[in-house]
């Protein structure tokens, strides 16, 4: 037998539980991963932007070759990579659940989920790519 009720009276299916009434829809089983993921880079992002905002503030008034040369500084260019790559996988995940819980269509939802999936990878790769590219060219004066 199905746990379906389309094929049910209307009254039998007024008499139903909610929760007999969605067994078997099943779940995506990707609630708890997303919610622990949201928690796990928001924690992990504290420590990176308290380290970025004190750098910035301690570094005002830095010539370009010198701000050049503390990104070059291989723990200073590390933790900027992982601030930039946490800072848009938390933006894009945070902005997907926002989608999902107020958009109604469901090939806009999925629309917009695309959009600001492929909008947040390719400002993050120019991100990194950018901090690569610091590292790695010679300075130019």
């Amino acid at each position: 037998m199905s746990h379906t009720t389309s094929g049910q009276p209307p009254r039998q299916r007024l008499l139903q539980t909610p929760l007999r009434r969605v067994r078997g829809s099943g779940s995506a089983k990707q609630g708890t991963h997303h919610w622990w993921m949201q928690r796990v880079s928001s924690i992990a992002l504290l420590p990176l932007t308290i380290w970025f905002i004190v750098s910035l503030a301690t570094s005002a008034g830095m010539t370009h070759v010198e701000a050049v040369l503390w990104i070059r500084q291989p723990l200073n260019a590390v933790l900027l990579l992982a601030l930039v790559a946490l800072t848009f996988q938390h933006t894009a995940s945070g902005l997907q659940v926002v989608i999902e819980d107020y958009t109604n269509q469901e090939w806009l939802k999925i629309a917009l989920i695309l959009a600001v999936k492929g909008i947040c990878w390719l400002l993050g790769i120019a991100a990194v790519l950018a901090v690569v590219r610091i590292v790695a060219l010679p300075i130019a004066v």
